[in-house]
């Protein structure tokens, strides 16, 4: 008996001692079991002082198995215990340890040699946060938790599993890279953004596989205004990105509409001939520009004296060009989106940008022409930067093959780990890289015919840098990270959040995670916050984050009986994520 009863306050029960083992004995955390003979109800120590003891109610033991929550509370007469060691599996969740159906997390801080772990299913079926201050020892964790998911006693292998890890550091690879030795069926496969690293695949994205707001994002649009353009630019790739006679015959027509309007618009003839001389400029053909031969009986003259002004002020031979111009515009061509079935390039791209400006007649507003001329000049920059490389997939496929090859590795096989090292790339891209992927793979699943046959679990480091609470849903009525964990779980894309600073994290993708695994928080804004956002975290849960120990955190959630002090071991081979060593840099010996 530890002890008797003196009061019981909602969930928690005050326990007076009475032996003296329990004033010698440091409890706190141990599980007690308090049996009135009618209800046996299982609760944790969370304080004690000289004579007493706190403890808050966890739940029920109903028919041989622990249920979480507590509907009776016991009787003061009820036996106050310690559960014994052999006993506390059954409260954690894990009585009967089985590869297939439990993933070993680690053990216990509190029971020595105990394990502690998760069943599968309610873990990886679910969207999951992993947070914890620089130096907690998050990384190695996360690494421990991966590798012991492909280590197995029986050669039990997750082969089907499909782990996408957005590493924003480039620290995993180290981690991960062992397991293609380990067992012929596992391999990792890596893509880098650093463009000299010859042991990795250099990232690329086929640009035919985006869309209008793929596109968006991409060129950093902030207004509705510029969707239009975009959409616009993206249908001219139809014609743009194939048949070169087409492309003529478009590009006449687009320009010579452009033209009529302004020379219909009733404008000054001055500013009427200024402006067609500022779009011949920068958009022409062979067929139609400031020095083609315009052919009329008698003589030839270049398209440039059709803009003379005469001493009235009036552009006599308006008329002569309006007819030139009309024999150029053919029939309304009604055209779609690209439908991800042909090749094209930034640079097509590009073309087609330019071509939209004028074929939306923007060139009448300033206001309108300055915010789609934002874009243009941020494409522009983009095809002549480093970046253009990303882009520039080398050759057509489509977005089925796309994702089989990202899940095949070097040597042929099937990868089930793939690493994307984004740390040579800006923050900006970084975020809209990662966004555009995980867009792909939740395009992929949703219209997967199988539906939830193939789960894709994403993986983002440092997610706070990327799952952020921008403009995405104003701007294109969703962020894809929000829409993934409202709507992922159906058809089998799982977000895993990796994050130092969760208040900077996006409350609606926080607020859909399922199970957490919280190492020591220190700021108080991000404690808060986690208090707030987190559902069912404890009072006595948020007090333990700041004291707990590098490689201990809190796992709770749906995938947990109860709230659990778990022990990563070290990982074997560790990610690439220690600190500097300055003293053994700035002491030498002297000669």
């Amino acid at each position: 008996m530890l002890g008797r009863i003196t009061s019981i306050y909602e969930n928690i029960v005050t326990v007076s001692m009475n032996f003296a083992t329990g004033k010698n004995t440091n409890i706190i955390n141990y599980y007690v079991l308090l049996d009135d003979g009618e209800n046996k109800i299982i609760g944790e120590v969370i304080d004690a002082s000289q004579d007493n003891v706190t403890i808050i109610l966890l739940g029920e033991i109903i028919e041989g198995k622990f249920v979480f929550g507590v509907i009776k509370k016991p009787s003061f007469s009820a036996d106050v215990k310690l559960v014994p060691k052999e006993k506390v599996p059954l409260i954690i969740g894990m009585p009967n340890y089985e590869e297939k159906k439990h993933l070993l997390l680690g053990k216990s801080a509190i029971y020595d040699g105990v394990d502690l772990g998760v069943d599968i299913n309610k873990f990886f079926s679910n969207h999951f946060a992993i947070f914890g201050s620089t130096g907690s020892g998050k990384s190695c964790s996360v690494a421990r938790m991966l590798q012991n998911l492909f280590v197995g006693k029986e050669k039990v292998v997750a082969y089907k599993s499909n782990i996408f890890i957005f590493d924003a550091y480039g620290e995993y690879r180290s981690a991960f890279m062992p397991i293609n030795d380990q067992d012929d069926d596992l391999n990792f496969k890596a893509y880098t953004t650093n463009t000299k690293f010859e042991d990795a695949e250099v990232l690329k994205i086929p640009l035919w596989l985006m869309g209008v707001d793929d596109i968006a994002l991409l060129l950093g649009a902030d207004r509705h205004s510029q969707l239009p353009i975009i959409e616009k630019a993206l249908k001219l790739i139809n014609v743009f990105g194939r048949d070169e006679a087409e492309v003529l015959k478009h590009k006449n027509d687009i320009i010579a509409r452009a033209l009529l309007d302004i020379l219909s618009s009733g404008r000054p003839a001055a500013q009427v001939r200024d402006q067609i001389i500022s779009i011949l400029t920068h958009y022409n053909t062979k067929d139609i520009d400031l020095e083609v031969k315009i052919v009329q009986p008698g003589y030839t003259r270049p398209l440039r004296q059709l803009l003379l002004i005469d001493s009235s002020g009036k552009m006599r031979d308006v008329e002569l060009l309006m007819n030139y111009l009309e024999n150029l515009v053919g029939e309304d061509l009604e055209l779609g989106l690209p439908d991800g079935s042909f090749k094209y390039t930034l640079k097509d791209l590009q073309d087609a940008f330019e071509f939209a400006l004028i074929s939306e007649g923007i060139l009448k507003s300033d206001k309108v022409y300055d915010e789609a001329n934002v874009l243009r000049v941020r494409l522009h920059s983009l095809v002549n930067s480093d970046y253009s490389m990303f882009f520039d997939y080398p050759e057509y496929i489509s977005r089925e093959k796309f994702i089989k090859k990202l899940l095949t590795a070097p040597n042929g096989q099937k990868a089930q780990i793939v690493n994307f090292n984004i740390n040579y790339v800006d923050d900006r891209l970084a975020k809209t890289i990662t966004k555009i992927y995980s867009k792909l793979l939740f395009d992929y699943a949703k219209e997967n015919e199988e539906r939830g046959n193939q789960p894709f679990h994403i993986v983002l480091e440092e997610a706070h840098r990327y799952v952020q609470n921008d403009r995405d849903v104003d701007l294109l009525g969703y962020n894809i990270f929000e829409r993934i964990t409202k709507e992922g779980r159906k058809y089998g894309v799982m977000l895993g959040l990796i994050s130092q600073r969760p208040s900077e994290l996006s409350e609606t993708t926080l607020s859909q995670c399922s199970n957490f695994l919280i190492f020591k928080m220190l700021h108080p804004i991000d404690i808060q916050y986690i208090k707030e956002m987190v559902p069912n975290i404890t009072e006595e849960t948020v007090k333990t984050l700041r004291i707990l120990q590098p490689g201990i955190c809190v796992a709770f959630g749906i995938g947990f009986n109860v709230p659990l002090l778990v022990k990563f071991a070290m990982p074997s081979p560790p990610p690439d994520s220690y600190s500097v060593d300055v003293s053994k840099i700035w002491f030498v010996e002297k000669e």
